[in-house]
Protein backbone atom coordinates (compact mmCIF):
# COMPACT_ATOMS: atom_id res chain seq x y z
CA UNK A 1 0.00 0.00 0.00
CA UNK A 2 1.33 3.43 -0.94
CA UNK A 3 2.19 5.63 2.03
CA UNK A 4 -0.04 8.64 2.56
CA UNK A 5 1.56 11.91 1.50
CA UNK A 6 1.61 14.78 3.99
CA UNK A 7 2.66 18.37 3.32
CA UNK A 8 3.66 20.26 6.45
CA UNK A 9 3.57 24.04 6.05
CA UNK A 10 6.08 24.86 8.74
CA UNK A 11 7.75 21.81 10.18
CA UNK A 12 10.74 23.01 12.20
CA UNK A 13 8.92 24.78 15.03
CA UNK A 14 8.41 23.70 18.64
CA UNK A 15 5.30 21.66 17.87
CA UNK A 16 5.65 20.90 14.18
CA UNK A 17 9.17 19.44 14.33
CA UNK A 18 8.02 16.66 16.64
CA UNK A 19 4.98 16.04 14.43
CA UNK A 20 7.18 15.79 11.32
CA UNK A 21 9.48 13.32 13.07
CA UNK A 22 6.57 11.20 14.30
CA UNK A 23 4.87 11.21 10.90
CA UNK A 24 8.10 10.13 9.19
CA UNK A 25 8.64 7.43 11.79
CA UNK A 26 5.12 6.10 11.16
CA UNK A 27 5.77 5.77 7.45
CA UNK A 28 4.05 8.81 5.98
CA UNK A 29 5.59 10.32 2.85
CA UNK A 30 6.48 13.70 4.38
CA UNK A 31 7.22 16.99 2.63
CA UNK A 32 7.99 20.17 4.57
CA UNK A 33 7.56 23.65 3.12
CA UNK A 34 9.12 26.63 4.88
CA UNK A 35 11.68 29.36 4.33
CA UNK A 36 14.58 27.02 5.01
CA UNK A 37 15.70 28.93 8.09
CA UNK A 38 14.41 26.63 10.82
CA UNK A 39 16.49 25.95 13.93
CA UNK A 40 15.68 22.23 13.93
CA UNK A 41 16.97 19.79 11.33
CA UNK A 42 14.56 17.67 9.31
CA UNK A 43 14.65 13.87 9.68
CA UNK A 44 16.25 11.78 6.99
CA UNK A 45 13.92 11.01 4.12
CA UNK A 46 11.80 14.15 4.52
CA UNK A 47 11.56 16.27 1.38
CA UNK A 48 11.98 20.02 1.78
CA UNK A 49 10.39 22.78 -0.32
CA UNK A 50 11.76 26.27 0.29
CA UNK A 51 9.33 29.17 -0.06
CA UNK A 52 7.64 31.87 2.00
CA UNK A 53 4.30 30.29 2.91
CA UNK A 54 2.74 33.73 3.20
CA UNK A 55 3.64 34.69 -0.38
CA UNK A 56 0.82 33.16 -2.47
CA UNK A 57 2.78 33.14 -5.72
CA UNK A 58 5.89 31.65 -4.13
CA UNK A 59 3.74 29.02 -2.41
CA UNK A 60 2.00 28.11 -5.63
CA UNK A 61 5.30 27.91 -7.53
CA UNK A 62 6.92 25.68 -4.91
CA UNK A 63 4.03 23.21 -4.80
CA UNK A 64 3.37 23.18 -8.53
CA UNK A 65 0.67 20.72 -9.50
CA UNK A 66 1.33 18.31 -6.61
CA UNK A 67 -1.56 16.86 -4.62
CA UNK A 68 -1.34 15.61 -1.05
CA UNK A 69 -3.42 13.25 1.04
CA UNK A 70 -2.97 15.67 3.95
CA UNK A 71 -1.90 19.31 4.27
CA UNK A 72 -0.94 20.33 7.83
CA UNK A 73 -0.86 24.11 8.23
CA UNK A 74 1.25 25.37 11.14
CA UNK A 75 1.94 28.90 9.88
CA UNK A 76 -1.50 30.40 9.25
CA UNK A 77 -2.47 33.06 11.76
CA UNK A 78 -5.05 35.24 9.96
CA UNK A 79 -8.04 34.64 7.70
CA UNK A 80 -5.99 35.99 4.79
CA UNK A 81 -3.45 33.19 5.32
CA UNK A 82 -6.24 30.61 5.38
CA UNK A 83 -7.89 32.03 2.27
CA UNK A 84 -4.63 31.56 0.38
CA UNK A 85 -4.70 27.88 1.36
CA UNK A 86 -8.36 27.49 0.45
CA UNK A 87 -7.69 28.91 -3.01
CA UNK A 88 -4.67 26.63 -3.50
CA UNK A 89 -5.71 23.33 -1.94
CA UNK A 90 -9.41 23.09 -2.77
CA UNK A 91 -9.73 19.78 -4.63
CA UNK A 92 -6.03 18.94 -4.13
CA UNK A 93 -5.99 17.39 -0.67
CA UNK A 94 -8.02 14.81 1.21
CA UNK A 95 -7.55 16.60 4.53
CA UNK A 96 -6.46 20.06 5.63
CA UNK A 97 -5.35 20.21 9.26
CA UNK A 98 -5.36 23.70 10.74
CA UNK A 99 -3.40 24.44 13.90
CA UNK A 100 -5.56 26.75 15.97
CA UNK A 101 -5.07 27.43 19.68
CA UNK A 102 -6.72 26.50 22.97
CA UNK A 103 -6.38 30.19 23.86
CA UNK A 104 -9.37 30.67 21.55
CA UNK A 105 -11.64 29.13 24.18
CA UNK A 106 -13.77 31.45 26.31
CA UNK A 107 -11.61 33.70 28.53
CA UNK A 108 -11.93 33.81 31.43
CA UNK A 109 -13.25 30.23 31.44
CA UNK A 110 -16.71 29.88 32.89
CA UNK A 111 -16.13 26.24 33.74
CA UNK A 112 -13.41 23.61 33.58
CA UNK A 113 -12.45 21.26 32.15
CA UNK A 114 -12.67 22.94 28.76
CA UNK A 115 -14.14 20.78 26.00
CA UNK A 116 -14.37 21.18 22.23
CA UNK A 117 -17.90 22.55 22.70
CA UNK A 118 -16.72 25.38 24.97
CA UNK A 119 -17.49 28.70 23.20
CA UNK A 120 -14.66 30.44 21.37
CA UNK A 121 -14.16 33.98 22.66
CA UNK A 122 -11.07 35.85 23.83
CA UNK A 123 -11.55 39.59 24.37
CA UNK A 124 -7.94 40.06 25.56
CA UNK A 125 -5.73 38.67 22.79
CA UNK A 126 -5.84 39.50 19.07
CA UNK A 127 -3.84 36.36 18.26
CA UNK A 128 -6.67 34.24 19.63
CA UNK A 129 -9.38 36.25 17.88
CA UNK A 130 -7.54 35.79 14.58
CA UNK A 131 -7.40 32.03 15.15
CA UNK A 132 -11.15 32.03 15.81
CA UNK A 133 -11.74 33.92 12.56
CA UNK A 134 -9.60 31.36 10.71
CA UNK A 135 -11.68 28.54 12.16
CA UNK A 136 -14.89 30.31 11.14
CA UNK A 137 -13.66 30.65 7.56
CA UNK A 138 -12.61 27.01 7.35
CA UNK A 139 -15.78 25.60 8.86
CA UNK A 140 -17.77 27.77 6.46
CA UNK A 141 -15.84 26.21 3.58
CA UNK A 142 -16.51 22.74 5.01
CA UNK A 143 -20.25 23.42 5.20
CA UNK A 144 -20.48 25.15 1.80
CA UNK A 145 -18.21 23.02 -0.36
CA UNK A 146 -17.04 20.08 1.73
CA UNK A 147 -13.51 21.39 2.16
CA UNK A 148 -11.97 18.60 4.27
CA UNK A 149 -10.83 20.53 7.33
CA UNK A 150 -9.72 19.21 10.70
CA UNK A 151 -9.03 21.76 13.44
CA UNK A 152 -6.47 21.12 16.17
CA UNK A 153 -6.28 23.26 19.31
CA UNK A 154 -3.05 22.86 21.29
CA UNK A 155 -2.51 24.56 24.61
CA UNK A 156 0.97 25.19 26.03
CA UNK A 157 3.14 22.74 24.11
CA UNK A 158 6.89 22.77 24.70
CA UNK A 159 10.09 20.96 23.88
CA UNK A 160 13.63 21.30 25.18
CA UNK A 161 14.13 24.55 23.26
CA UNK A 162 11.27 26.41 24.98
CA UNK A 163 10.94 27.59 28.59
CA UNK A 164 7.33 28.26 29.66
CA UNK A 165 7.84 31.16 32.08
CA UNK A 166 7.36 34.86 31.37
CA UNK A 167 11.06 35.60 31.36
CA UNK A 168 12.24 32.42 29.65
CA UNK A 169 16.03 32.21 30.04
CA UNK A 170 16.10 35.55 31.87
CA UNK A 171 14.21 33.85 34.72
CA UNK A 172 16.82 31.10 34.94
CA UNK A 173 19.62 33.67 34.92
CA UNK A 174 17.92 35.65 37.69
CA UNK A 175 17.50 32.52 39.81
CA UNK A 176 21.15 31.60 39.42
CA UNK A 177 22.19 35.16 40.27
CA UNK A 178 20.18 35.02 43.49
CA UNK A 179 17.69 37.61 42.24
CA UNK A 180 13.93 37.34 42.87
CA UNK A 181 11.75 35.96 40.09
CA UNK A 182 8.22 37.14 39.29
CA UNK A 183 5.33 34.68 39.18
CA UNK A 184 1.98 36.02 38.03
CA UNK A 185 -0.96 35.95 40.43
CA UNK A 186 -0.50 33.83 43.53
CA UNK A 187 1.09 30.99 41.57
CA UNK A 188 -1.65 28.48 42.40
CA UNK A 189 -3.37 28.62 39.00
CA UNK A 190 -3.21 25.21 37.30
CA UNK A 191 -1.60 25.15 33.88
CA UNK A 192 -1.59 22.28 31.41
CA UNK A 193 1.82 21.61 29.87
CA UNK A 194 2.15 19.13 27.00
CA UNK A 195 5.46 17.90 25.66
CA UNK A 196 5.70 18.16 21.88
CA UNK A 197 6.57 14.46 21.59
CA UNK A 198 3.33 13.55 23.37
CA UNK A 199 1.36 16.04 21.28
CA UNK A 200 2.76 14.51 18.10
CA UNK A 201 1.23 11.12 18.90
CA UNK A 202 -2.26 12.63 19.00
CA UNK A 203 -1.64 14.81 15.99
CA UNK A 204 -0.29 12.15 13.65
CA UNK A 205 -3.12 9.86 14.69
CA UNK A 206 -5.50 12.30 13.00
CA UNK A 207 -3.64 12.38 9.68
CA UNK A 208 -5.67 10.74 6.97
CA UNK A 209 -8.35 9.64 9.43
CA UNK A 210 -11.78 10.02 7.78
CA UNK A 211 -13.58 10.44 11.11
CA UNK A 212 -11.55 13.62 11.78
CA UNK A 213 -12.98 15.56 8.81
CA UNK A 214 -15.17 18.47 9.89
CA UNK A 215 -14.13 18.05 13.51
CA UNK A 216 -12.12 20.02 16.08
CA UNK A 217 -9.80 18.40 18.62
CA UNK A 218 -8.11 19.76 21.70
CA UNK A 219 -4.74 18.03 21.98
CA UNK A 220 -3.33 18.45 25.47
CA UNK A 221 -2.03 16.09 28.08
CA UNK A 222 -3.38 15.42 31.57
CA UNK A 223 -0.50 17.11 33.36
CA UNK A 224 -1.51 20.44 34.96
CA UNK A 225 0.85 21.61 37.72
CA UNK A 226 0.56 25.00 39.38
CA UNK A 227 2.78 27.84 38.21
CA UNK A 228 4.53 27.70 41.60
CA UNK A 229 5.41 24.07 40.90
CA UNK A 230 6.56 24.85 37.35
CA UNK A 231 8.95 27.55 38.58
CA UNK A 232 10.17 25.29 41.40
CA UNK A 233 10.96 22.46 38.97
CA UNK A 234 12.92 24.91 36.83
CA UNK A 235 14.82 26.13 39.88
CA UNK A 236 15.63 22.53 40.80
CA UNK A 237 16.79 21.84 37.24
CA UNK A 238 18.96 24.97 37.34
CA UNK A 239 20.58 23.88 40.60
CA UNK A 240 19.05 26.72 42.62
CA UNK A 241 18.01 25.99 46.19
CA UNK A 242 15.61 28.33 48.00
CA UNK A 243 14.68 30.51 44.99
CA UNK A 244 13.06 33.84 45.81
CA UNK A 245 9.64 33.95 44.15
CA UNK A 246 7.62 37.17 44.16
CA UNK A 247 3.92 36.98 43.30
CA UNK A 248 2.50 39.95 41.40
CA UNK A 249 -1.00 40.42 40.02
CA UNK A 250 -1.29 39.76 36.29
CA UNK A 251 -2.89 43.17 35.77
CA UNK A 252 0.10 44.84 37.43
CA UNK A 253 2.54 42.90 35.26
CA UNK A 254 0.57 43.98 32.19
CA UNK A 255 0.79 47.61 33.33
CA UNK A 256 4.58 47.38 33.60
CA UNK A 257 5.00 45.35 30.41
CA UNK A 258 2.07 46.09 28.07
CA UNK A 259 3.45 43.77 25.39
CA UNK A 260 3.01 40.84 27.78
CA UNK A 261 -0.53 41.77 28.75
CA UNK A 262 -2.59 40.07 26.00
CA UNK A 263 -0.93 36.67 26.33
CA UNK A 264 -1.04 36.85 30.12
CA UNK A 265 -4.56 38.19 30.65
CA UNK A 266 -5.88 36.28 27.64
CA UNK A 267 -4.31 32.95 28.50
CA UNK A 268 -1.77 32.20 31.24
CA UNK A 269 -3.56 34.02 34.07
CA UNK A 270 -6.45 31.54 33.93
CA UNK A 271 -6.67 27.92 34.99
CA UNK A 272 -6.18 25.68 31.94
CA UNK A 273 -7.71 22.25 32.40
CA UNK A 274 -8.94 20.33 29.36
CA UNK A 275 -11.09 17.30 28.66
CA UNK A 276 -9.04 15.37 26.10
CA UNK A 277 -11.38 12.40 25.81
CA UNK A 278 -12.28 13.22 22.20
CA UNK A 279 -8.73 12.87 20.88
CA UNK A 280 -8.14 9.81 23.07
CA UNK A 281 -11.22 8.13 21.63
CA UNK A 282 -9.85 8.49 18.09
CA UNK A 283 -6.17 8.00 18.98
CA UNK A 284 -5.98 5.61 21.95
CA UNK A 285 -2.17 5.75 21.97
CA UNK A 286 -2.24 9.42 22.95
CA UNK A 287 -1.47 10.34 26.55
CA UNK A 288 0.96 12.04 28.89
CA UNK A 289 4.28 10.25 29.10
CA UNK A 290 6.48 13.27 29.95
CA UNK A 291 5.72 15.40 33.02
CA UNK A 292 7.25 18.81 33.48
CA UNK A 293 9.63 17.77 36.25
CA UNK A 294 11.36 15.78 33.48
CA UNK A 295 10.68 18.47 30.86
CA UNK A 296 12.31 21.15 33.02
CA UNK A 297 15.49 19.11 33.42
CA UNK A 298 15.62 18.45 29.68
CA UNK A 299 15.06 22.11 28.79
CA UNK A 300 17.57 23.62 31.24
CA UNK A 301 20.25 21.09 30.23
CA UNK A 302 19.67 21.84 26.56
CA UNK A 303 19.82 25.60 27.14
CA UNK A 304 23.02 25.20 29.15
CA UNK A 305 24.52 23.32 26.20
CA UNK A 306 23.24 25.71 23.51
CA UNK A 307 24.65 29.22 23.61
CA UNK A 308 22.16 30.79 21.18
CA UNK A 309 19.23 29.75 23.39
CA UNK A 310 20.59 31.55 26.43
CA UNK A 311 19.11 34.92 25.54
CA UNK A 312 19.20 37.33 28.47
CA UNK A 313 16.75 40.21 28.00
CA UNK A 314 18.12 43.26 29.83
CA UNK A 315 14.93 45.29 29.31
CA UNK A 316 12.81 42.48 30.72
CA UNK A 317 15.22 42.05 33.60
CA UNK A 318 14.91 45.74 34.46
CA UNK A 319 11.12 45.56 34.21
CA UNK A 320 11.08 42.67 36.69
CA UNK A 321 13.20 44.73 39.08
CA UNK A 322 10.75 47.63 38.82
CA UNK A 323 7.73 45.37 39.39
CA UNK A 324 9.32 43.77 42.43
CA UNK A 325 10.33 47.11 43.93
CA UNK A 326 6.79 48.40 43.40
CA UNK A 327 5.24 45.29 44.95
CA UNK A 328 7.50 45.33 47.98
CA UNK A 329 7.05 49.04 48.60
CA UNK A 330 3.27 48.62 48.39
CA UNK A 331 3.26 45.57 50.63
Amino acid sequence: MTAKSVLFIGGTGTISSSCVADAARKGFNVTVLNRGSGRRDLPDGVRELVADARDPEALRAAIGDAEYDVVAEFLAFTPQHVQTDLDLFQGRTGQYVFISSASAYDKPPRSVPVTESTPLRNPFWQYSRDKIACEDLLMGAYRDSGFPVTIVRPSHTYDRGLLPTMGHWTDIARMRAGKPVVIHGDGTTLWTLTHARDFAVGFTGLLGHPAAIGEAYTITGDHAPSWNQIYQWLADAAGVSNPDFVHIASETIAAFRPEAGPGLLGDKAHTALFDNSKIKALVPAFGTTIRYDEGAREAVAHHDATLELRQFDADQDAAFDRMIAHARSAG
